[in-house]
């Protein structure tokens, strides 16, 4: 085992070497000794080196998820959760660490093993949310919001800022969570959860499905434009909308079920309770976003948001990615990395080079025909 004295020489040798590459690094050792004991790393954050993302898993059929290895536990001081409710769930089974912060390979691992959620579209979704909100350094993401269990600040304007971050990953028009621009973008709402039930009654005979789906995220686009003056709708954000509107019935619905149906109590487990309902199994094949053509197709919408500070008006943004223009979206990505990264040096340079590949990896699974791009280099 490595002594406490030899690490933090090995430590303090590193930062020496990298402190000009690395400024908000220099104070890591006096940090390492106030954070608390209950950090994901118990306190002590170095920089990792990622690894590859994980292969899919040798059994990808439906099993027992909701099983004595992975009980629901309820949250304790200082754990985090965001707007996810997949991901909520997952950290309260324990699939990954309950504190809510892990690498990005442990969240792949636990999609998979959780939800069975194919590994190209795991890789594609974790590595987007890891890149723009994740800590590169430590190789850790927060579910929820900004947390010192990630480790010490990234260089500005990186954030680290968890998967609550407004405008990367999450955005406007979710099924039950608010708008940002009304103050709280990641906690259940109830009277959003009291919508989506009344549609599941109204258009799914009370329960959740591909119909139901299409006509409430419609819907929920119809709130925002009348209520959110910063509401947005456009690139990350017009994609991943509608994947969230077929999470539900892809991952949600029991894996023994053929009806694809989401009934309500299990709605409600997962959103509000973040807990797999009882003898819960998983999908019974790998999925991603099948169904989400025909949600699209029931209201076809161009990306777009309010403009000039006012609700009802809604202006079409030509320039966003639609789900014609893949590579468009992973252009509009790469922009986004390079301004939250737009100098990076030494260990930041090269996970983020290595963190770009994994995620195109990911991309290049679920679209076809983008050719990869180096903004950092190869290595």
């Amino acid at each position: 085992m490595i002594s406490r004295p030899f690490f933090l020489l090995t430590t303090l040798l590193f930062l020496l070497s990298h402190s000009l590459a690395f400024p908000n690094y220099g104070d890591v050792l006096k940090r390492q000794e106030v954070e608390g004991a209950s950090s994901r790393t118990g306190g002590r954050f170095r920089p990792v080196n990622p690894p590859s993302p994980p292969r899919p898993p040798r059994f990808t059929g439906a099993k027992l998820v909701h099983d004595r290895a992975h009980p629901w536990k309820p949250l304790r001081d200082g754990d985090v959760r965001g707007p996810c409710p997949g991901m909520n769930t997952l950290a309260s089974h324990g699939y990954i660490s309950r504190d809510g912060v892990a690498s990005p390979s442990e969240m792949v691992t636990a999609v998979q093993e959780g939800f069975n959620m194919e590994n190209k579209f795991a890789i594609f979704v974790t590595y987007l949310n890891h890149l723009m909100n994740g800590n590169l350094v430590t190789d850790l993401l927060s579910i929820g919001g900004k947390t010192s269990k990630t480790g010490p600040d990234p260089p500005a304007p990186a954030h680290a800022g968890g998967l609550s971050v407004h405008g990367t990953f999450e955005g406007d028009a979710g099924m039950t969570r608010g708008d940002a621009f009304f103050g709280d973008n990641h906690s259940f709402n109830q009277t959003l959860f009291d919508k989506f039930v009344d549609f599941s009654n109204r258009f799914g005979d009370g329960f959740y499905n591909l119909t139901v789906a299409g006509e409430l995220r419609f819907q929920r686009l119809q709130d925002s434009i009348a209520t959110n003056p910063q509401f947005s709708f456009k690139n990350v954000r017009y994609f991943t909308a509608y994947g969230e509107s077929v999470f539900l019935i892809n991952f949600f619905v029991d894996g023994r079920k053929t009806d694809k149906k989401l009934d309500m109590n299990s709605a409600r487990s997962f959103f509000k309770d973040m807990k797999f309902p009882p003898n819960f199994f998983r999908s019974p094949m790998p999925m991603s976003t099948e169904g989400l053509d025909d949600i699209f197709l029931m209201h076809p919408f161009l990306p777009g948001g309010n403009v000039d500070g006012k609700v009802n008006n809604f202006v079409v943004d030509p320039t966003s990615a639609t789900f014609e223009t893949d590579c468009v979206l992973y252009e509009d990505i790469l922009n986004t990395v390079k301004g939250l990264y737009p100098n990076p040096t030494g260990v930041l340079r090269r996970n983020l080079i290595k963190n770009l590949r994994f995620f195109y990896d990911g991309f290049s699974g679920v679209f076809d025909g983008c050719a990869e791009q180096f903004p950092y280099g190869q290595q």
